[in-house]
C-alpha cells in the first residue's frame, strides 16, 4: 500500500526518513512517499484535506487541528510520539552584544534579554522574534524565556517563520531572534548570524515536540505504519546508527546540509559541538503518546491566551492522543 507522508525539514523528521530509507515501511507492506512541506500551516491543511495520509507534526498543532483551533476540520489522531526537545532560542549577534549577560545560566541570560527588550519597547522599537507556528512549543518557550527574566511577553512582537527560513530571516534583519528546532540554530551559528541564548530543554525539559499525526481514514494501514515508524525511531535512538542517520538526513532531498553541520545538531554531539539538538531524543522512552503531556500542552495554550478555558479541551485530548494504539503495536516490536 502506498502512503503519502509530509514533513518539514528538521532533524526530528528522522524516524520518517529512516522508515522509508532503511526498509522498515517496506517490511510492513508499505511504500512511503515523503513530501517536504514549506510550512507547518501548509502541512496541516494538506493533512486535514486528505492530500496526505500522515505527517511529522508539531504536537500542539496536532491537538489544535483536531480540536478545530487551527485550520480546516480534521480527523487526526496521534498514535506515536516521534521526539522530545531539540529547540533553541537564537538571537542576533547585535542583540546578544547589547545584552552582555553576566553569566551563562538561564536566569542571567533571560534578565539581560528582558532589560534590552524593555528599553526597546520604551523607545517604540519592540523586539521581533520568529516562531515556527502559533501552536508550537517554540511559541511557549519564547513566552517562558520572557517570563524567566521577569518580562511581560506581550511587549514582544512575534511573527511566524517556517524553520527552514529562520536563518535567512535573521540574516536579513527581519527578526531579532527566533526559536526553531535542530538544525537551524546550529546553521545560524555556523553562518555567523546568531548566538544560541538558551536551549528549549532548559525552559521546558522533555517537552513533547513532534508526533506522527495520522488520518483516521487509514484503517488497516494504521498499525503497520505505526509499527514501521516506531521501529525506525528506535533505530534512530541507537548511538551506533548516528553516522548513518546523519548521512541520510544530509542528502539534498531531505535537509540538504553538510553532514558536519548536522553532527552538531543531533543527539550525541560533543559538548564543544552541541547546539540545538543536544537534548533531542527519539526511541522507546518517548514514543508512547502521553495524556499528561497533552494536558501540559493544553495548559500552555491557555497560558499563552490561545484558548479561554481548559476543562473541555483536557477532556477532549483523549480523542487525539491514542496510547492504546501504540501499546498494541509495541507488544509486537
Amino acid at each position: 500500500m502506498r502512503l503519502q507522508l509530509g514533513y518539514v525539514p528538521l532533524c526530528d523528521a528522522a524516524p520518517l526518513v529512516a522508515a522509508h530509507e532503511l526498509g522498515f515501511a517496506r517490511s510492513e507492506g508499505l511504500d512511503l512517499d515523503l513530501t517536504p512541506e514549506p510550512s507547518w500551516a501548509t502541512l496541516r491543511d494538506r493533512l486535514a484535506l486528505g492530500h496526505l495520509d500522515a505527517a511529522h507534526m508539531l504536537a500542539p498543532l496536532a491537538l489544535a487541528s483536531r480540536l478545530a483551533l487551527s485550520g480546516p476540520p480534521s480527523d487526526l489522531i496521534v498514535p506515536v510520539q516521534l521526539s522530545v526537545n531539540g529547540n533553541a532560542i537564537t538571537l542576533s549577534c547585535g542583540l546578544w552584544a547589547d545584552m552582555q549577560p553576566v553569566g551563562t545560566g538561564l536566569e542571567a541570560v533571560a534578565r539581560a534579554f528582558a532589560k534590552v527588550a524593555e528599553a526597546r519597547h520604551r523607545a517604540g522599537q519592540p523586539l521581533t522574534l520568529g516562531t515556527v507556528h502559533p501552536f508550537s512549543c517554540h511559541t511557549y518557550q519564547l513566552r517562558l524565556f520572557a517570563e524567566a527574566g521577569g518580562l511581560d511577553p506581550t511587549i514582544l512582537r512575534t511573527v511566524v517563520v517556517p524553520p527552514q527560513y529562520s536563518v535567512e530571516t535573521l540574516a536579513r534583519g527581519l527578526v531579532d531572534g527566533f526559536c526553531a528546532g535542530a538544525p537551524w540554530n546550529a546553521v545560524a551559528v555556523a553562518a555567523g548570524h546568531g548566538h544560541v541564548a538558551v536551549l528549549g530543554h532548559a525552559l521546558a525539559p522533555d517537552a513533547p515536540e513532534k508526533v506522527l499525526a495520522v488520518s483516521e481514514r487509514l484503517g488497516g494501514a494504521l498499525q503497520p505504519l505505526v509499527r514501521a515508524v516506531a521501529r525506525a525511531g528506535r533505530w534512530c535512538a541507537d548511538p551506533d546508527n548516528r553516522p548513518e542517520l546523519i548521512h541520510r538526513l544530509a542528502r539534498r532531498n531531505y535537509l540538504g546540509l553538510d553532514a558536519t553541520l548536522l553532527a552538531a545538531a543531533m543527539p550525541g554531539a560533543t559538548a564543544a559541538e552541541a547546539t540545538d539538538g543536544a537534548h533531542l531524543r527519539f526511541g522507546t522512552t518517548v514514543q508512547e503518546p502521553s495524556l499528561d503531556q497533552a494536558r501540559w500542552l493544553v495548559q500552555q495554550m491557555w497560558l499563552s491566551r490561545q484558548i479561554s478555558g481548559r476543562g473541555d479541551l483536557e477532556a477532549a485530548v483523549a480523542t487525539v492522543y491514542r496510547p492504546d494504539i501504540y501499546r498494541a503495536v509495541a507488544a509486537d516490536l
